[in-house]
């Protein structure tokens, strides 16, 4: 094995290691998920270098260098203010999801009226409109990091690949007999997850066009799925108030995760992999060990049902939004409250952290946004302009961008 480079990711902390070993280029990545500030750089430097053999007394300093520059990054105080930028008439009628790629440049939305659109998001100029689904397009992502491809997932119970540079239909993936509601790609790019109301999930490969595997075992519709960082495992949440967790290779079941009193709204794995939350219309979050399938914690508090939950990049916060207007910050490791976001007078469906982890957005049926002080829970600021409900918002990796997608058909870029 011989140590190529260093690359440096901001969010989380990291760095990655490209070496060559048998004449091929690989990646592996070093994290600091528990950096901050205060962490003396030369004594982490040295737990690296025990803990990772590419890693040489000769490249010590280099790998200090890199880990100040992370610091510097962390002290860099988040003041930004989101001014509104454009207004995008993106569909005849209401959009259903927004997302962005890696890098920001572009973001894609799903409406009711059965396409997909591709933008710039500097400009705000309609690049592609991907074209031929029979009913609504619900679900949809870019494979990030690398964006070339787009997926779509519809209540015509098909999923679609599409080249993200020309809108060239790659493949239609057909096999579920009900509509479409989730979608990912894994990190590797290599294989689309979908979930449907039929109360399965499905693998599917991107390569060839050809369904991999079909994850039976739910009793109602499938609602939500997650890929974990490595790709190795995913886990789904369904009506039927359980979550599962899988091996992506086997397409195995390795637990299920029972304890919710209602149906799952949302689940998702944190960086390292060894915690999952997941949010209930129970109106509980729950965290759970991924390796034993064990409850660690229920987070309690909200009054009416949980409809969205997310950990922060690092892994080191939960955020919960609920249908009794108000959000919440919890501590992953402690699992206590540490801010109460209210302000909303309507349902939050959607809630997000910025990649920093300092910030905290939230859509709501108010026809607002808001951006909160993921520490104190101080409403920093109210995107306001939409003329219905806002049941989607994002950040760009950098987050210095915001996109709001809302039920009066259009979307609002925000830098």
């Amino acid at each position: 094995m011989k140590l190529k480079r260093f690359l440096l990711r901001y969010y989380p902390p990291g760095i990655i290691l490209e070496y060559e070993k048998g004449g091929f280029l690989r990646t592996k990545s070093i994290d600091l998920l528990d950096l901050t500030p205060e962490c003396v750089s030369y004594e982490l430097v040295e737990e690296i270098r025990q803990s990772e053999p590419l890693v040489t007394k000769a490249q010590a300093d280099q790998v200090k260098q890199l880990v100040i520059r992370l610091q510097k990054k962390q002290t860099q105080q988040d003041h930004h203010r989101f001014c509104f930028s454009k207004e995008l008439k993106a569909h005849i009628l209401p959009l259903t999801n927004v997302a962005f790629d890696k890098s920001g440049s572009r973001f894609i939305t799903g409406s009711y009226d059965r396409t997909c659109r591709v933008w710039d998001t500097a400009s705000g100029t309609e690049l592609h409109v991907l074209e031929g689904h029979r009913n609504v397009v619900y679900a949809i992502a870019f494979n990030n990091p690398y964006g070339d491809k787009i997926a779509t997932g519809s209540f015509d119970k098909t999923c679609k690949l599409w080249c993200a540079e020309t809108g060239k239909c790659f493949h239609t993936y057909r096999g579920h007999m009900g509509e479409i509601v989730c979608l990912a790609f894994n990190p590797q790019s290599t294989l689309v997850a979908t979930s449907s109301m039929d109360t399965t999930a499905k693998l599917w490969d991107v390569e060839s066009g050809e369904e991999v595997a079909t994850l039976t075992g739910h009793t109602a519709e499938v609602l939500s799925l997650c890929f974990n960082t490595v790709g190795s495992q995913l886990v789904t949440g369904s009506f039927d108030h359980t979550v599962t967790i899988w091996d992506v290779a086997s397409g195995r079941r390795v637990h299920t995760l029972i304890g919710h009193m209602g149906e799952i709204s949302n689940t998702q794995f944190n960086w390292d992999c060894s915690l999952i939350v997941t949010g209930s219309m129970d109106k509980t979050c729950k965290v759970w060990e991924t390796v034993s399938g064990k409850c660690v914690a229920t987070l309690t508090g909200h009054k009416e049902e949980v409809l969205d939950v997310c950990f922060d990049l690092s892994g080191q916060l939960i955020a919960t939004a609920s249908a009794d207007g108000t959000a919440r910050v919890f501590s992953t490791a402690t699992h206590q409250c540490l801010a109460t976001l209210e302000g909303h007078d309507g349902d939050i469906s959607k809630i997000c952290f910025s990649p920093q982890g300092t910030r905290v957005l939230t859509a709501s049926s108010d026809k607002t946004a808001r951006l909160w002080d993921a520490h104190s829970g101080v409403c920093l600021q109210v995107l306001e302009g939409h003329t219905d409900e806002i049941f989607s918002c994002v950040f760009n990796y950098e987050g210095d961008t915001i996109i709001t997608g809302s039920k009066d058909n259009t979307c609002r870029i925000w830098y």
